[in-house]
């Protein structure tokens, strides 16, 4: 049996959430192993919506184990408010189907203070953070002054560094960045009564996983964002505070790369990006704005109105390059019903040369021109298809031109948000 990892290929919002839905029915445990709930994944089961921030979608599925790596940023405020709105939904979360990794990095309210200051006080100059304190809790993870999970069992550990902590974040907040100071004991104390909801969680994931795989089980890893989100690979600075990619999972979690056997890469059929950064093939006509009303396109975690583009293969080679992905799976096909034309992106011109990769540099990148070529669109609903045969030729033409560009095959087309919506051309697990 195969191990699979999901990864997003572009600017997030690839439809990641309804692929994990889909092959947590067949996985054992679901893990997350990056980001924060600065992502949502939207699932869509039996006609009613769930947003999940930071417990893997899995969670949905009886008898499936859930584990959050310690490559996640962890607000624990908004883990238990997820925890209490699932069992609100009659799901059972108890400490045999979820665990939270002992050196899983805490989001506190000075990350939210900070991030929100340095935002507002940069004007016209905004990156689009969410405000959720992602970035600079990874800062104080780097810098070694994190609280971490296992930190919340020892009280005079929390204590002493919180108060460190805020001595420095005080002092920027009111010093710098003209924001109010925030006091002590309401954190501690915040911390100490959550800390006994949350201690039967946290457990050290990465023996978890090892027991796991060693035992046969089939393991599902899911992050959040995108590729060309990533912290390296991305269009920093327009990007987010982690690595979104593939070798990631090893890192956030504690596993061997020997463990990751089949890794499918999630493709929107068009393209979306969430607030400020270059985007090459974007759209400001009705075209654009076909996307984004038929596609329902706004941000599951922030609200926030995505800009829509053609589907760009030159981001979708960079990301395969990345990740080592195996096959790809396409979403939001159906979106595309009704356009009489269709564009791929191939390649940029640049200075007038071709180039096949995006440039590091972002204002080289916002001066590229996309080459494109045209495919004929279609009229039909293939909202009811449930294998290639059913589709129009114009569709299967446009998949396959993916593919053959991409230069990796196709496993599963998603045609709309239900579970039943979708074409399954192999089974990544096997």
């Amino acid at each position: 049996m195969s191990n699979v990892v999901v990864i997003g290929t572009q600017w997030g919002d690839e439809g990641k959430g309804k692929v994990v839905d889909l092959l947590a029915s067949r996985a054992d445990l679901v893990v997350r192993f990056q980001g924060g709930n600065n992502a949502g994944h939207t699932l869509v089961v039996k006609g009613e919506q769930t947003i999940c921030h930071l417990i893997p979608s899995g969670i949905l599925h009886e008898n499936k184990k859930c584990l959050i790596g310690n490559g996640v940023v962890v607000d624990p405020v908004v883990l238990l408010e997820e925890i209490g709105t699932l069992r609100e939904k009659g799901i059972d979360i108890t400490a045999g189907r979820l665990s939270l990794s002992e050196k899983s990095h805490l989001i506190m309210p000075y990350h939210k203070a900070l991030d929100q200051a340095r935002e507002a006080a940069k004007g016209k100059n905004k990156i689009g953070t969410t405000g959720r304190g992602i970035g600079p809790c990874y800062e104080d993870k780097a810098g070694r002054r994190g609280i971490r999970a296992i930190d919340l069992m020892e009280p005079e550990t929390l204590e002493e560094k919180i108060r460190d902590n805020l001595d420095e974040k005080n002092f920027l907040l009111t010093n710098f960045l003209n924001a109010d100071a925030l006091e002590f004991q309401p954190i501690f104390d915040g911390c100490l009564k959550m800390a006994e909801d949350l201690k039967p969680f946290i457990r050290d994931v990465s023996l978890e996983v090892d027991r796991a795989s060693k035992a046969g089980e089939k393991i599902l890893f899911e992050g959040a964002q995108g590729t060309h989100l990533d912290i390296d690979h991305g269009t920093y600075p327009f990007v987010t505070s982690s690595n979104p990619v593939s070798g990631s999972v090893c890192a956030g979690i504690g596993i061997g790369p020997n463990k990751l056997h089949h890794i499918i890469g999630i493709v929107k059929a068009y393209t979306t990006r969430v607030g400020a950064g270059p985007f090459p093939t974007e759209l400001f006509d009705e075209t654009g704005n076909y996307m984004q009303e038929k596609g329902a396109e706004f941000g599951a975690t922030t609200g926030r109105r995505r800009r829509c583009g053609w589907l760009d293969l030159v981001m979708l080679k960079d990301s395969i390059r990345y990740n080592g992905l195996t096959s790809l799976s396409i979403t939001k096909l159906d979106v595309l019903t009704g356009l009489e034309r269709l564009k791929i992106c191939v390649a940029y011109d640049l200075f007038g040369k071709r180039t096949d990769s995006m440039p590091a540099s972002l204002k080289h990148l916002a001066q590229c021109v996309p080459v494109y070529e045209e495919l004929p669109g279609w009229n039909e609903d293939i909202s009811r298809a449930r294998d290639m045969d059913q589709l129009p030729e114009n569709a299967k033409s446009y998949l396959q031109r993916i593919a053959e560009i991409a230069e990796v095959p196709l496993s599963i087309i998603s045609l709309g948000a239900k579970r039943e919506q979708t074409i399954e051309l192999m089974d990544p697990f096997r």
